[in-house]
């Protein structure tokens, strides 16, 4: 009985032991890689795996490139995943470039799939262009008139510039603002309407793909709008603008008279209180005058008499003239 628990536990730890064994040695993918004709060692395996490199992600693309007929070396394979690359991917666009007879080397496609981009999808472009669309864009012919053009660029990735040239963003900029620059250079916006191939055409030849990625092979002008009038506008607010101005200057020049009114005003009442002053200084004088006998009492009666007839005229005549406003209703 000890015997058969002894045994028992000894095959489990043998069981245990094979596990581990094959989950670290690759055996399976071994097998696989060998019935496909495809010539590496069981220690290469193992050696990636020291090196932390998933022998899966170099075996399978491996063994998908020599089924199409790629000599590729398993070394520049585990560099590339080594630096961060993805293999199966750029062992897909060798192949897809090798079926279209497109001259794309291991290097070059390792070195636009670590620039960022996607090597498939560039080949894939390169082999059927691609249809760019870019946005509304918005351009004032001379007459002042809004015009609204959508454009649609068709490009084709160029293999050689994938690494160090522009992308679609460029190209979208470039392509707007050839449209602004040949819609502003019209006489007027029906010219743009009647001709609207005069946009792709003038567009198309000043080379817009230039350092990029891409070659333009055509430029189809999608949608040609009428928008706003632009120089209505400008000259409405203008105009606005304008009023506002002579508003502020009228308003100034009448704040400048009310100023001017109020310090007349002031000038008036410091006049009369002069008169006023004067005024008082005429008892002090007359009492003077008594006092020195320049003056006799008769003389100052007979100039309080003129005094008095002068305020009865004045009494009279303010009668007069209010009976004038109000003369008397008939019976």
């Amino acid at each position: 009985m000890p015997t058969i628990i002894i045994f028992g536990i000894m095959s489990i730890v043998v069981l245990m032991l094979l596990g581990l064994l094959f989950s670290f040695i690759p055996v399976g993918l071994w097998i696989t890689a060998y019935f496909s004709g495809v010539k590496i060692g069981i220690f290469t395996l193992i050696g990636m795996r020291f090196r932390r490199v998933a022998p899966s992600r170099i075996v399978n693309p491996l063994i998908k490139a020599t089924k199409a007929g790629l000599n590729l070396d398993i070394n520049k394979l585990e560099a590339h995943y080594l630096a961060g690359g993805n293999v199966n991917s750029v062992v897909d666009a060798l192949i897809a470039a090798q079926r279209a007879e497109i001259a794309l080397e291991f290097e070059r496609a390792a070195a636009i799939d670590l620039a960022g981009r996607e090597v498939l999808s560039a080949v894939q472009v390169s082999v059927n262009p691609k249809v760019i669309e870019t946005p509304r864009v918005s351009a004032v012919a001379k007459d002042g008139i809004e015009v609204i053009v959508k454009a649609r660029v068709t490009v084709r990735a160029n293999i050689e510039r994938l690494v160090g040239g522009a992308g679609e963003e460029t190209i979208i900029a470039r392509v707007g603002e050839g449209i602004v620059t040949t819609v502003g250079s019209s006489q007027s916006h029906k010219e743009v309407l009647e001709n609207p191939d005069k946009i792709s055409r003038t567009v198309l030849g000043k080379g817009l793909d230039a350092g990029t990625a891409f070659e333009i092979l055509s430029i189809d002008i999608a949608d040609v709008d009428i928008g706003r009038n632009i120089g209505a506008q400008l000259q409405t607010d203008q105009a606005e603008a304008d009023k506002r101005i002579a508003q502020a200057k009228a308003e100034e020049r009448r704040a400048m008279a009310v100023a001017k009114e109020q310090e007349m005003i002031a000038a008036v009442q410091e006049m009369r209180a002069k008169v006023v002053e004067a005024e008082a200084e005429i008892p002090k004088a007359m009492a003077a005058a008594l006092r020195e006998g320049k003056i006799g009492v008769m003389d100052y009666y007979n100039m309080q008499n003129i005094v008095a007839d002068t305020d009865m005229r004045k009494a009279i005549s303010k009668m007069g003239k209010e009976d004038e406003k109000n003369p008397p209703m008939k019976k």
